[in-house]
């Protein structure tokens, strides 16, 4: 059984002064895909991790400080592809394939449109396009997970307020999470849980985490060949190094 994590640091260095290293050791995780590491890999010593054996791989953002991803993990991938070719993603460190033989792993950290309605344009671009990627990549790699931030609440009981009219509940995007599901792809929580209320990020406003006043916004979407498979999904909330909290996915490969 293989215990995979999907984490929006929102700083590794940040979280690694909250203590991640040491948390990803006692999980004894298989498999940690870190979102918004915010960092070039040569600015980071993971350097305990490697002596217990694990192998690090980086897609980071031209611009420092911005976006970047990252997975950890004990096995070595059998091929690494930082980015999807398409340039306007690629330069902001989005997207990262990891290949455990048979099994294909997506790290991606999904555009934000809560700055404004030109991010927001991007977001809805990156929707369409990634869509259209993975499922080109589906023709040849049969067994994905696609995990990471998707930076949007899919039903109403993902979100503490369902009224809300902000970007990451918008109707577009919200249509778009059902098309995904629809096409392949099944929602390892929901399937799991499917009437549980848990919730991955939190605002840094008034108190939203202590009254858990969150979004679900993070996801572990396996093709549906491995729904089968599917051991157990939660969110981890007790721990504390970012907005977000890490979604564990246990599955039986």
């Amino acid at each position: 059984m293989k215990k995979i994590i999907s984490y929006n640091v929102n700083g590794i260095r940040a979280a690694i002064k909250k203590g991640l290293i040491n948390w990803i050791q006692e999980g004894d995780y298989d498999i940690v895909c870190l979102q918004e590491t915010k960092a070039q890999e040569e600015q980071v010593d993971l350097s305990e991790l490697e002596a217990l054996g694990y192998h690090t791989v980086w897609h980071s953002a031209v611009k420092k400080g911005y976006s970047g991803v990252a997975t950890i993990s004990k096995k070595k991938a059998s091929k690494v592809v930082a980015g999807c070719g398409i340039e306007k993603y690629d330069q902001e460190g989005r997207v990262l394939r990891t290949d455990f033989g048979a099994l294909t792993i997506l790290n991606i950290y999904f555009p934000s449109g809560t700055t404004g309605d030109i991010r927001q344009k991007v977001k809805y671009e990156f929707l369409d396009d990634i869509y259209d990627w993975i499922h080109e990549l589906k023709k040849t790699r049969k067994k994905i997970i696609v995990l990471g931030d998707y930076n949007i609440a899919h039903e109403e009981i993902d979100i503490h307020n369902p009224k809300s009219k902000n970007s990451g509940f918008l109707p577009d995007e919200r249509a778009w999470m059902t098309k995904w599901f629809d096409s392949g792809f099944t929602d390892s929580y929901r399937a799991l849980n499917p009437e549980k209320v848990e919730y991955s990020w939190w605002s840094y406003r008034a108190g939203a985490r202590t009254n858990n006043k969150g979004w679900r916004i993070d996801y572990q979407s396996v093709t549906d060949n491995l729904t089968k498979k599917l051991v157990s999904a939660r969110h981890i909330n007790e721990a504390m190094h970012s907005d977000h909290c890490p979604v564990l996915l246990e599955i039986d490969l």
